[in-house]
């Protein structure tokens, strides 16, 4: 009687809520202060904290070394403005990307650094850049303080892409969005750092690392499909509209 009561009433029960998604976005963090403190990896594999490393205005991505598309077309972009910036890497400023993933090791890291430091090239000093790691608790704590959300999906991760820029106390005072980079607009960003200044953001077109194939060829976010699409449906009905004026007027002749 008890089991036949328990299967006429469970639909009447309220449905357990839904799992909670983690969101990948950024949630500005401009004018906070992070921790400085969280112990990372260098690429030798010692221990290294941010506090060591920051000396000046600082450009931070997060990345994770695995990633088969937005990570590496996001550092190109970084590669391309420091070969164009008319600010000094080294001097000016710096750049320490960390890796997000817990599995990425220092060795990882390390070969990551060589490649792209083969690509700059203006004179400037390994250690203007610097590829970190470390482990889950310590990025994500990182991460957070940024407000860079992200989420695994099975073996990736669905992560946003920008520049975080730090003064040389920590302060976030500038985000730059996407995976190009203009060199005027780092030069502000890298001047108003190094006076503590936050300024907000006035472009935030986002790129996010959404979901690769099967096969892991590529990476797509979904908000490009749509821009395509919508710039092919524009196309379309500008041609459209060129053929129909044509045979009007060949009609009116």
């Amino acid at each position: 009687m008890r089991a036949l009561l328990f299967c006429l009433l469970t639909p009447l029960l309220p449905a357990a809520p839904p799992p909670q998604v983690q969101e990948v976005a950024i949630a500005e963090q401009l004018g906070r202060t992070i921790a400085l403190d969280q112990p990372l990896r260098a690429e030798d594999g010692s221990p290294v904290t941010l506090a060591a490393l920051i000396h000046g205005p600082t450009l931070l991505t997060l990345n994770y070394f695995g990633c088969p598309g937005l990570c590496t077309a996001q550092l190109q972009g970084v590669v391309d403005v420091l070969n164009r910036t008319r600010a000094v890497p080294g001097t000016e400023f710096q750049v320490l990307t960390v890796s997000f993933d817990p599995q990425d090791t220092p060795a990882i890291a390390a070969q990551k650094r060589v490649n792209y430091l083969n690509e700059v090239t203006r004179p400037m000093p390994p250690s203007a850049w610097r590829f970190l790691t470390g482990d889950g608790p310590a990025t994500q704590a990182l991460a957070d303080a940024v407000g860079f959300k992200f989420r695994k999906e099975g073996g990736t991760f669905l992560h946003p892409a920008a520049i975080i820029v730090l003064s040389p106390q920590g302060k976030v005072t500038r985000y730059l969005y996407g995976i190009t980079y203009l060199p005027a607009d780092l030069e502000m960003a890298v001047q108003e750092a190094g006076r503590g200044e936050a300024r907000p953001t006035i472009s935030r077109l986002l790129s996010i690392c959404f979901s690769n194939d099967p096969g892991g060829r590529q990476v797509v976010a979904r908000f490009t499909r749509i821009a395509a699409a919508g710039i092919l449906v524009l196309a379309g009905a500008f041609v459209l509209r060129l053929l129909l004026k044509g045979r009007r007027g060949k009609a009116g002749a």
